[in-house]
């Protein structure tokens, strides 16, 4: 699972996964519940930039809530 924003829509994630392909919901609590498909196409039209999928652990969406920032810091500074 991947996790993206978009300047143009500052209230909707957008997340890609292969099971759910591209989808679209609302940036809040249990928004992840609210998720609508979108076309391959569409996605392509929108400037998306991909952010830690532990960002959306309020959301709902699958994964986020086993990872934390301070694992991440721990992981970057591991390989610095």
């Amino acid at each position: 699972m991947k996790l993206y924003r978009s300047a143009d829509y500052p209230t909707d994630w957008f997340a890609f996964s292969a099971q759910e392909q591209w989808v679209r919901f609302p940036a809040k609590p249990g928004g992840w519940a609210m998720r609508q498909p979108i076309g391959y196409g569409a996605m392509n039209l929108i400037d998306k930039h991909q952010i830690p999928l532990w960002l959306g652990f309020n959301t709902g969406i699958p994964g986020a809530q086993y990872l934390s920032k301070a694992g991440v810091r721990v992981t970057l500074s591991a390989a610095a």
